[in-house]
């Protein structure tokens, strides 16, 4: 391959990182056969759960992990030779790519397509000692990983998420995100996230389907028919319980400034490549971290009045289940366990509408 194709095959390899709900904000300016520009933008400005960017930023570093990662799979190395976050909302990365010794890792790099989320319930076989050893050993120094895979610990996560996804579906602010990033009647999207694909049955997604068509639709429901409690369990709790393990990645100390979130996020795509390489499938739960940083920062982000008093209760509720420190440490949290992958997932948009 030469050098000219090389970096359209590593930027067609880095497009399947995740980011929040598929929106895949990132953009890519070529100044060379070796060098590439990366225009990052947050969601902040429409986004209840990416208010202060960091959400986003850490979907930078799962690009830029993933990346790193396919050129060293190819005989590359990736240098970032400048991280420019002067415009927060909108960052700039300057990268370039050099020859490597050898290709290396393949076994994470094999992955990087295959890697997609499982919302449906898990086996709860126990992760083995081996398992746990090879997600833990992938994680950079500094950070680690904690595991709440006993019953009762299940039980008290899934109580946690039960909670979270109540506020979730009660503020117009939430309600107006998941309408506009879900796509009906489809099995796989390239910039959203298929109805197939929320693990919910299929009277659940017919129901959603008619009262997400209004947010009057949804408070009605929401007030007189218990709107919230289908989607709650099937969606929320039962896969709570159905897992071998949830988990909570946590640095040394609290992320600070974009840099931290963005090596957060390196840290967090090379753990999900290594459950993929585990046959292990996995789904983020990162709406409790959310809303307890809300809470602990006093950060307005409803017009709804329940909101924060719910999110103090989440905040409380978490640090109940890790302890405050460690809640306050926490950069990612999710469920994994055996079971088949995701029949339906979000795909991505295709490089040349990546492409400045």
């Amino acid at each position: 391959m030469t050098e000219p194709d090389m970096l359209d095959r590593l930027l067609d390899m880095a497009r399947w990182a995740p980011s929040g709900d598929n929106t895949q904000p990132w953009r890519f300016e070529k100044l060379g056969d070796r060098q590439l520009r990366v225009h990052g933008f947050d969601t902040r400005d429409h986004c209840v759960y990416d208010l202060d960017g960091h959400p986003s930023q850490i979907s930078f570093g799962t690009w830029l992990e993933t990346f790193s990662i396919a050129a060293a799979s190819k005989g590359w190395r990736m240098n970032i030779d400048q991280l420019d976050f002067s415009d927060e909302p909108r960052p700039r990365f300057d990268i370039s790519i050099h020859p490597a010794d050898a290709p290396s890792q393949q076994e994470l790099a094999a992955q990087i397509e295959k890697r997609s989320v499982q919302r449906r319930p898990l086996h709860r076989t126990p992760l083995t000692a081996q398992e746990k050893s090879a997600l833990q050993s992938c994680l950079p120094e500094g950070m680690a990983v904690h595991w709440l895979d006993q019953r009762f610990e299940r039980l008290k996560t899934a109580k946690l998420l039960f909670h979270s996804a109540k506020l979730r579906l009660t503020i117009e602010e939430a309600y107006e995100v998941h309408r506009d990033i879900i796509e009906w009647h489809a099995q796989f999207s390239t910039d959203k996230v298929p109805d197939q694909a929320l693990g919910a049955s299929p009277g659940t997604v017919l129901l959603m389907r008619q009262v997400m068509k209004s947010w009057q639709r949804v408070k009605f429901f929401n007030t007189f028919l218990a709107g919230t409690w289908a989607p709650r369990i099937e969606l929320d709790f039962v896969p709570s319980i159905c897992c071998a393990a949830h988990f909570v990645i946590h640095a040394s100390r609290p992320a600070r400034d974009p840099q931290d979130y963005v090596e957060a996020g390196r840290a967090i795509q090379r753990f999900w490549l290594q459950a993929s390489a585990l046959s292990l499938q996995l789904q983020p739960e990162v709406t409790p971290l959310v809303f307890s940083r809300y809470s602990r920062e006093s950060r307005h982000f409803s017009r709804s009045a329940h909101a924060m008093p719910m999110a103090h209760d989440i905040r409380g509720r978490m640090e109940r289940l890790l302890g405050t420190d460690l809640a306050e440490r926490a950069i990612f949290m999710g469920r994994v366990g055996h079971g088949p992958a995701a029949k339906a997932r979000s795909i991505r948009r295709p490089l040349s509408s990546l492409q400045v």
